[in-house]
Formats: structure tokens, C-alpha cells, sequence
């Protein structure tokens, strides 16, 4: 801290932002689950978590929201090349497994069970991971942010929470609904983080949907018939605004009444314009902007309610550019303030 100067250059130190702080003495932890597995379309996420990092570094410190916003000490769990590489070796069998589905292939397959089961156990063990050191932070009295890695990875998280708080609910920025039953045979795809969650966590008062604008039939289905899910769909949010039946302020605070006091934020990337994210696996047109997205949360941790945790997925560098670091600057900037907001709700 005696040489940490947050008007200078970002220097590099394994840490999200090239802030000082130890885990130990820090409230909120960073925990990067660099897990690419189940994407279904264009991978690449599991290399999210240290373009972020690396990214991070050019971010200036002040916030608009927080003064003396470098002061929040964010620390950085120790990032896990284990999780990278299982990660990798299961991706190939995921590859077979969804090339043999869009061909044409039995999904009683001997040999495409024998795959899925290892993925499915892979999955497991990553929920696993991310709950057990989510478990220890917050026993700390700490609060935990997931960086992906794709949607699927902050189940363990959420199901922490389950355990933790009689009732809670999720904010959840997406493109997609996120709730099919498994997806291409996964039970634990990033298209069923949402099913999952509130099938298994059982204390989840409200999913409040922003963004949505892809989902199946069986999604809307789901959707329809939950009391405990509100959708605000791309189509909605832009039928209010472009014919003047509401404005973005009006918008966000009937989102925001149906939260209850503690909240859980899930933001998949692409629920932003995909200008603002062109590599993340599934982009989609329509969108939030990135004020829109800041506005919401902002919002949000100023209106009595409590962030407990959060999550932002989805992120992709571009493959065929490793000097162009732009998803992963716009992933990082979010990532910011969501845990100034974080703070902020907390104070």
C-alpha cells in the first residue's frame, strides 16, 4: 500500500484492477472460474478471466458512484490453471458430443452417454469448487463475484446463497432466458444456469429478466407459468422507449420493486448491444448499452436493497487477435462497477 499510487499506471500483479489488497483483508473476492465447456456455439471464454485482469489494468480508479472508489478493497482469488486445462480436455469431448447431435446422431448413443456423463461429473466438480471457496469467503464475511468462463459457472455460488438467506432474489441481464431443462444432453449448460437455479435453490424469491431476446418455446413456457419469474424482454423494453410509454428511469424502477431486499446479480455480456461484446459465444442483436446496464445497477444499490453476490460471464477475446482486448475491456469496466455498486449497498 505505501507505494500504490491510484492515479498511476496499472501495474501488473495478478490482481483484477492491479489493486494492492490481499484476499484476507479485502471484502469482496474475485474468483475466476476460467470454464468453457457446454458453449454450444463459439467458445472462448475460458480465456475471459485473464484478458479481464490484463485489461483491468487500464481502467482509472475513479468512480463517479463510490468516491475514493480504490479505497474498497477488492482482492483476487488465486486463479486456477487446473480448472483451465480440465476445462479444455472436456471442451473436445463437448465438441463431439454437439457435432454428433447436429448431424443427426441418437442421443441414446453408448458412446455419446459414456461423454456426457463425463461431462456432466466434470461440471460437478466445478460447482463444487466454486461453492466451497464462495462458502469460506463469505464465513469471513466477505462477498464473492464470479468472472467467467461461460453462464454455467456461478451455479455453486447461487446455490451458497440457497443456504445462506431465507429468501433472495436475481437480477439477471441476459440475451438469453438461461432455462432449459439441459441443453445437447448437458445438465449443467450455460443455457440451464437459470432452470437450475430455480429448480434446486429453492429460496430464490424472484428471477427479474433483463434483456432477454432468444429463448425456446419451452423457456417461455417456464417463464409463463412461475410466479416467481418477471421477464423483461428486449421487445418489451424497447416497445416502452421507442413509442414514449416510458422512460429508462420508470423502466428500471418497476424492474427494481420486484427484488426483494437481498440481491444476487447474474450479467451475461451478451445482454449488452453486441457491439459492446462482438466475440462473446452467442451475440444477439438488440441490447442494452452499457449507461442503460450502469443506470439499472446503479439504481439498484441506491435503493435500499442489499447486493449479496454477482456474476459476469461470457466474456470472449478475440480469436484471431490476441492485441484486441476490447470485449474484455467492456468486461472489465462492468466489473467494475458492479463492485463499487456491490459496495455502495452495502455501506
Amino acid at each position: 500500500m505505501e507505494n500504490f499510487n491510484p492515479n498511476d499506471t496499472g501495474m501488473p500483479n495478478g490482481n483484477f484492477f492491479a489493486l494492492p489488497y490481499r484476499v484476507d483483508e479485502s471484502e469482496i473476492i474475485l474468483i475466476s472460474a476460467p470454464w468453457d465447456v457446454t458453449t454450444s456455439y463459439r467458445a472462448g471464454t475460458a480465456n475471459a478471466p485473464k484478458q479481464i485482469i490484463n485489461a483491468s489494468l487500464q481502467i482509472d480508479l475513479y468512480d463517479v458512484d463510490v468516491k475514493n472508489a480504490w479505497e474498497i478493497k477488492i482482492g483476487t482469488h488465486q486463479y486456477n490453471e487446473e480448472i483451465f486445462n480440465e476445462s479444455a480436455e472436456l471442451r473436445k469431448k463437448a465438441e463431439k458430443v454437439i457435432e454428433y447431435l447436429e448431424n443427426g446422431g441418437k442421443s441414446g448413443d453408448i458412446s455419446l452417454i459414456h461423454k456426457l456423463n463425463l461431462i456432466n461429473k466434470g461440471s460437478e466438480k466445478l460447482n463444487s469448487w466454486v461453492y466451497e471457496r464462495s462458502k469460506k469467503y463469505y464465513e469471513e464475511g466477505k462477498i464473492v463475484g464470479i468472472v467467467g468462463g461461460e453462464h454455467s459457472v456461478p451455479f455453486g455460488l447461487i446455490k451458497l446463497l440457497n443456504e445462506k438467506y431465507d429468501s433472495f432474489g436475481i437480477l439477471h441481464i441476459d440475451a438469453h432466458a438461461d432455462l432449459r431443462r439441459s441443453y445437447e444432453g448437458f445438465e449443467y449448460s450455460h443455457a440451464s444456469i437459470m432452470y437450475n437455479a430455480m429448480t434446486k435453490c429453492e429460496n430464490i424469491a424472484k428471477l427479474v429478466q433483463v434483456g432477454i431476446r432468444d429463448f425456446c418455446n419451452d423457456e417461455a413456457d417456464f417463464i409463463s407459468n412461475s410466479e416467481k419469474i418477471k421477464s423483461y424482454t428486449d421487445f418489451y423494453i424497447s416497445e416502452q422507449l421507442l413509442s414514449g410509454e416510458q422512460t429508462w428511469k420508470s423502466l428500471c424502477n418497476d424492474i427494481i420493486n420486484h427484488l426483494p431486499q437481498n440481491v444476487y446479480i447474474s450479467f451475461d455480456i451478451d445482454g449488452l448491444s453486441p457491439e459492446l461484446c462482438p466475440h462473446t459465444g452467442t451475440p444477439v442483436p438488440g441490447g442494452l448499452s452499457f449507461q442503460q446496464a450502469h443506470y439499472l445497477l446503479r439504481i439498484l444499490s441506491k435503493s435500499g436493497r442489499r447486493i449479496v453476490g454477482f456474476d459476469i460471464c461470457e466474456v470472449a477475446p478475440n480469436p484471431n487477435n490476441d492485441n484486441d482486448e476490447f470485449d474484455a475491456n467492456v468486461g472489465a469496466r462492468m466489473l467494475y462497477k458492479i463492485c463499487c455498486l456491490t459496495h455502495l449497498s452495502n455501506k
